[in-house]
Order: structure tokens, then C-alpha cells, then sequence
């Protein structure tokens, strides 16, 4: 493996800490959740509010985290500093403007999204949304500056923390109250139930800028740059266009549901039992995330560098590899995997496979999307979103009111892929790479031999049956080492075979 892969699988591992380890702590509440809320209309609310929070991230966001990379990482700049100033002038002042509009005009918005109750919810959302904005050019300075420790540190408790004030107010608030409620009818309110989950998040972006001041504090002596910024708003926007379609791909389902039924009860309810299955398949966005911290920076890095391609053909090759082996050990122990939701959620099991392997194309298509960021054609990410968007939408309005949330999971599944196609043929033609198509159809043929061999046997005893599928997991594992995975050069698994 050569040393740059060597340095990708370090940070890979190091993001991961704080984005695997983050949400599979995050993942952990889920069993809580489904359980103390009142019930699946609850969690509805929460996986249809996140929706949101997640398309105006984006918005907010527009683009300028990779035109910061692009920028700093470029061969004539000669003052990084006033790159990471000006960008975080920029997303400082659209977040500002966006929270006072969104607070003059809240009434409004909470009527028109259903919350005409609880505006509040909307108004927790928004601070959320534009402190997490501003947030991520700190986080992505940090990434540039190869300080992965403290990028995960700063993560990790901002993670804890949040577990932490969710497991008080949602399960030991409620018992202080019932036994000695003069420690909590102070504060406490009773029935408030998911508004906490939004009370908590807000507390925690807030501390999560205070300790990010001292990295933010460098910037503040430098000069805004005008010009420079409106380069890297040219550059950005296309990725803004992209990045608005990229994430209504994968929250539309959740935003739009609640819209296509007549009964408003049964949607969320149904929304939230979609939702909670959901959050099992977001094991592969968890490695999808990692693996994009640390992506993002290496390929930028080693567009400089002659012969980069082939680091990109490897770095897709042991994407596929660990993908696939995730699909595979998340459906082979589904059985045990579905206690995480309670047995109101379980009829939404269905969607596991099909929102995972949505997610799996989703991950492929991100690391082909480089060819049009490298070359400066971001035009074409745009139109690629705005095609899987358009089928998307098509597929969740059309179906959803017939086959409810089975067709939002079917859409994810169609946009990726016809994503990840669009891109890799065009690709080809722009900025050629000679990925190794071989060795990818013979892991995901493996794949789905094995999850066939695995899933269509009758096997009744719950014991034999998980260690049949274990020893074909394992089977899996010994081919991907014997033909691709020199366990040898690994950091750290490299001194055990010396030794």
C-alpha cells in the first residue's frame, strides 16, 4: 500500500473516531428514543425537523467548504490566512442574517410547516442550523492544518455532552420528578418530551463555537479579501446548486412526506417508524462520512502531484471493499441489530437493505464527483443533482401515498445509482481514471452471492443461523485479504506481523 494510502487510512481512522464513533453514540440514543417518547408520531417530528436541518445546512453552508479547500490548497496563494478570514466572513454573515429573518418571521414559518404549536421547535432548529454552519470552516481548518486529534477531541465532546443532557431530561428528569420533584419542577417541564431533544442540541453547537474560538482567534487579524471572495462565491456556487439537489436527495423523503397525506397523524406516525429503521442503515453513512474528511484534502493534495490518478483508482477500490463488508455485517445480524427499536418500529425493517445500498452508490458517486472539482467544472455535480433530484421527488410524490415510506427508500436506492452512473461516464471523457472495474464487479458479485446464500436458507434457530452467516462474513473477510489487503503495511497491524 503505498504511503499515501497509508496517511488516508490514518485520518480515514482518525475522522472516524469522532464521525463513526459520534454517530454510533448518537445511533445509541435510537433504542431510547423509540422507547420514552410518547410514541412513533414523536420521533416523526424529530426525523422530519433533522430533514430540514440538513437541507439548510447545506444552504448555508453554500459550497464554501470545499471552495475554501480548493483555494488554500492552491499553488500561487500566498496567504492561506486570508482565505480561512474570508470564508468564515462569509458563512458568519448569511447565518447572522438567516437567524434574525427566520425569528422576525417564525410565526409564519411554523404555521406553514405544521407547527403552529410548538414555534419554538422552528426557532431551536434555525440557531442550530446557522451555529453549525459557521462551525464547519473552523472544523474544516483544522482538517487542512492535518490536526485530526483535536478535530476529533472538540467533536467527541460536543457528542458526549449532547448523549449525555438526552439521557437527563428525556429518562432521568422524569424519574426525579415522579420521586424528589423539588430537585426538577424548577426547571423541568413535564410532557415537553422532543422539544428537549432540540433544547439539547442548541446548548451543545453553542459550546462547540466557544471551543473552537482559539482556532478561529489566527484569522481575526487578517483582511477580508473581496475579491478573493468573490472568486471563491463563483467557484462555490455550482456546489451550492449541487450540494442543495446532493442533500434533498437524501432528505426529501423526509421533508416531503408529511405533505402527500391527507392524514397528518398517519404520516408522522409512519414517518417515524421510516425514520428510526433509517438510523440502522446509517452505519454506512458513518464510513461514508469518515472516509470524506480525510478524502476531500487528499485529493486536492494530490492533484499536484504527477501519477495522482492511481491514488484515486486505489483509494475507490478499498472504499468498494469496506462498503460492501458493512452491507454484509449489518444484514447478516439484522436479527440482533433490530433491538435497537422498539417492536413498534420493526415493520420498517424492510428498508434496511435497500436504504444501505442507497447509501453504498451514494459513497461511490462521491469519490468519482472529484474529476469535475479538479478540473473546476463543478457545473456538472449540479446537473447530476438536479437529475437524481428530479427522480427522486418523482418516485416519493408519485408512490409514497400508495406504498408509504418503502417508495422513499426505493427512490434513494434509483437517484444514486443513476447518480453514480452519470458521473462515471462523463468522467470518463473530462478527466480520465483507470479505475479498477474488475475488481469492483467481483466484490459486489461476491456481495450479493453471499447475502443470497445467506438470507434465503429457512434456518429457524436464531444460533445456528447467525453463525452460518458469520462463517460466510468470514469467508468474505479472507478473500478481500488474500486479494487485495496487504494486512502486512497497515499502521500498527504491520509491527504484529514483524513480531
Amino acid at each position: 500500500m503505498a504511503g499515501g494510502m497509508k496517511r488516508l487510512a490514518k485520518e480515514t481512522a482518525v475522522y472516524g473516531l469522532s464521525s463513526i464513533l459520534g454517530r454510533f453514540l448518537n445511533w445509541m440514543l435510537v433504542p431510547m428514543y423509540t422507547r420514552v417518547l410518547a410514541n412513533t408520531s414523536e420521533f416523526g417530528i424529530v426525523t422530519n425537523l433533522y430533514g430540514w436541518t440538513a437541507l439548510l445546512l447545506v444552504l448555508l453552508t453554500y459550497g464554501m467548504e470545499t471552495g475554501f479547500f480548493r483555494f488554500i490548497d492552491k499553488k500561487d496563494q500566498e496567504h492561506p490566512m486570508q482565505v480561512y478570514k474570508t470564508t468564515l466572513f462569509s458563512i458568519g454573515s448569511t447565518s447572522l442574517l438567516f437567524t434574525g429573518l427566520l425569528f422576525i418571521f417564525l410565526h409564519p414559518i411554523s404555521n406553514g410547516l405544521g407547527y403552529a404549536l410548538f414555534p419554538e421547535f422552528i426557532g431551536m432548529m434555525g440557531v442550530i442550523v446557522a451555529l453549525d454552519a459557521f462551525t464547519s470552516i473552523p472544523f474544516a481548518y483544522l482538517r487542512y492544518k492535518g490536526k485530526a486529534y483535536r478535530f476529533a477531541a472538540i467533536r467527541l465532546f460536543g457528542i458526549f455532552l449532547n448523549i449525555f443532557l438526552n439521557i437527563f431530561f428525556l429518562v432521568f428528569c422524569p424519574l426525579l420528578l415522579a420521586r424528589y420533584p423539588s430537585t426538577v419542577d424548577w426547571f423541568y417541564i413535564p410532557g415537553y418530551g422532543v422539544g428537549y431533544v432540540f433544547v439539547v442540541n442548541v446548548f451543545t453547537s453553542v459550546l462547540t463555537l466557544l471551543l473552537l474560538l482559539p482556532d478561529i482567534k489566527p484569522a481575526l487579524k487578517e483582511k477580508i479579501d473581496l475579491k478573493l471572495l468573490k472568486q471563491m462565491l463563483k467557484y462555490s456556487f455550482p456546489i451550492l446548486i449541487l450540494g442543495i439537489a446532493g442533500i434533498f436527495n437524501q432528505t426529501a423523503d423526509k421533508i416531503l412526506f408529511p405533505f402527500l397525506f391527507e392524514d397528518k397523524a398517519y404520516a408522522v406516525k409512519e414517518l417515524g417508524i421510516y425514520g428510526a429503521c433509517f438510523k440502522i442503515a446509517v452505519v454506512m453513512v458513518m464510513f461514508i462520512q469518515a472516509f470524506r474528511y480525510a478524502y476531500e484534502p487528499f485529493i486536492f493534495a494530490k492533484s499536484k502531484v504527477e501519477g495522482g490518478t492511481k491514488s484515486y483508482s486505489e483509494a475507490m477500490k478499498y472504499f468498494i471493499i469496506f462498503s460492501l463488508f458493512i452491507f454484509l455485517g449489518v444484514m447478516f445480524y439484522l436479527d440482533i441489530i433490530k433491538y435497537f427499536v422498539g417492536p413498534d418500529y420493526y415493520p420498517g425493517l424492510r428498508v434496511v437493505p435497500i436504504v444501505m445500498l442507497g447509501e453504498f452508490f451514494f459513497g461511490i458517486y462521491f469519490n468519482l464527483s472529484f474529476w469535475y472539482k479538479l478540473i473546476d467544472e463543478t457545473r456538472w455535480g449540479a446537473y447530476f443533482s438536479f437529475i437524481g433530484c428530479t427522480v427522486t421527488v418523482s418516485i416519493i410524490v408519485i408512490f409514497a401515498p400508495r406504498y408509504s415510506y418503502m417508495a422513499c427508500a426505493w427512490a434513494s436506492f434509483f437517484c444514486n445509482l443513476l447518480m453514480l452512473l452519470l458521473s462515471y461516464f462523463v468522467g470518463q471523457k473530462k478527466y480520465p481514471i483507470q479505475y479498477d472495474l474488475k475488481s469492483a464487479a467481483l466484490y459486489f458479485g461476491l456481495a450479493t452471492v453471499l447475502y443470497l446464500a445467506a438470507m434465503l436458507p429457512q434456518i429457524h434457530s436464531e444460533i445456528i443461523r447467525l453463525s452460518y452467516r458469520t462463517l460466510l462474513l468470514l469467508l468474505y473477510i479472507a478473500f478481500a485479504i488474500n486479494r487485495d489487503l496487504p494486512l502486512r503495511e497497515l499502521p500498527g497491524i504491520g509491527r504484529f506481523f514483524k513480531k
